[in-house]
């Protein structure tokens, strides 16, 4: 799956150290546990499954990061 098109303000909307964008593909990925017992009983996240919920979620925070950098830059004038 790739994303294009996501406007570079859209990265600059911080939570913490990361952008909000970030956060949301890290918590969204497909992650090995290590432990092999683990990994086959209990590691049952595919992100296929997910995909479409995921897209959309990106969408609606790509917008409210834009928005929300927009209004911060607006303040600074």
């Amino acid at each position: 799956t790739f994303l294009q098109d996501i406007p570079k303000i859209a990265w600059e909307y911080k939570l913490g150290n990361r952008s909000a964008l970030e956060w949301i593909l890290d918590q969204y990925k497909e992650k090995k546990p290590k432990d092999q017992t683990i990994a086959e009983r209990f590691n049952n996240y595919r992100f296929a499954d997910y995909k479409e919920t995921v897209i959309d979620l990106l969408q609606r925070v790509c917008t409210v990061s834009v928005e929300t950098m927009k209004i911060i830059e607006a303040m600074k004038h």
